[in-house]
């Protein structure tokens, strides 16, 4: 079997077509992403990711966005709501160990449902930190609006995803909180001084550096350069590589944002040149998968090994108790 291709790719709805699972085997990427059309009930995600798995030949890691909160794709009836970060941090300001297992046993929840379907990574936790005149896109998603409450949640966080065998990916790396445009839309210019981001927004990036994988940000960085950080070599190496000092795998956020201009191929050429290990893209149309594959290249060198790294920390799952954990979180989050 051929190296991974880097990249991570959709695919289009409740079932894998032929051309999809065809593709899957020929083009080897990394990782598939799902989203809100690719989940309906268990069973029928069960056989999704089975399919997927059954087509690529080996135990590829799935991703889904299962925040909690407005960012949840495994929904009711089938699946539990989530609180939003921000609800973890408030019972943390009021108690911190608390609000420490609160965090720590939702996610250790949101492991176990998705384990039971076959997803094995969660684009959480979100470390950025949110500013009150910026556009509202992160806002109530943060792990709460100081970088003590960020830190420590996500510490809670990460270890229940890790502790469930789901592997977990902070973002949006080096902080989307000052944004004041959604970069779904536009390219945000985050202006503020290389002084002013070290002693806050890069904190929690900095102190959580040991995490496996992180997404970065589609925004400029004025002090740095004047293109998004997915594209940029000096802000991916002078900020995320050297100052943050993370060494985990580093993906793009979706490469169909509207941030970012170009096609899909050259987007995904910009980004791997500037030091991105994988290229992000999440739509599902084949004809897209298919361009991002054609700016692609095979895992190798330091890529190859963030990745492996990153395969591992799905591996282990801890002994839980699942209808104990669920009363006891219930309990806490009522307070």
């Amino acid at each position: 079997m051929s190296t991974p291709l880097s990249c991570i790719l959709g695919v289009s709805g409740l079932r894998l077509k032929k051309s999809e699972s065809v593709f899957l085997r020929d083009a080897n990427p990394w990782g598939v992403i799902l989203f809100g059309r690719n989940v309906d009930t268990p069973d029928q995600l069960r056989k999704l990711t089975g399919d997927i798995r059954d087509a690529m030949g080996r135990e590829t890691l799935i991703f889904v966005d299962q925040e909690g909160g407005r960012v949840q794709r495994l929904k009711a009836p089938h699946w539990p709501a989530y609180p939003s970060g921000d609800k973890y941090a408030s019972l943390f300001r009021q108690d911190r160990g608390q609000g420490l297992r609160a965090c720590y046993l939702g996610h250790r929840l949101i492991a176990h449902d998705l384990r039971a379907v076959g997803i094995t990574a969660d684009c959480a936790p979100v470390l950025d930190l949110p500013q009150p005149d910026a556009d509202p896109i992160i806002s109530d998603r943060a792990l709460g609006n100081s970088v003590e409450d960020i830190i420590n949640m996500a510490h809670s966080a990460m270890a229940g995803l890790m502790s469930g065998g789901v592997a977990p990916v902070v973002k949006h790396i080096p902080g989307h909180g000052r944004a004041t445009v959604d970069s779904h839309i536009a390219l945000p210019k985050i202006d503020a001084s290389r002084e002013t981001l070290e002693a806050t927004d890069f904190v929690p990036f900095r102190k959580l550096n040991d995490a496996p994988m992180a997404m970065t940000a589609h925004a400029v960085y004025s002090h740095s350069s004047k293109s998004a950080v997915t594209v940029s070599k000096k802000s991916l190496t002078d900020i995320i590589r050297k100052t943050i000092g993370f060494d985990g795998l580093l993906m793009s956020d979706d490469l169909d944002m509207k941030a970012l201009a170009g096609d899909l191929t050259r987007k995904t050429e910009r980004a791997l040149a500037a030091g991105c290990d994988i290229a992000l893209q999440c739509s599902g149309v084949l004809t897209d998968s298919v361009q991002v594959a054609k700016g692609a290249m095979r895992l190798s060198g330091e890529a190859l090994r963030r990745a492996t790294v990153a395969d591992f920390c799905s591996d282990h799952i801890t002994d839980f108790d699942i209808q104990a954990a669920r009363g006891e979180f219930t309990e806490l989050m009522s307070q």
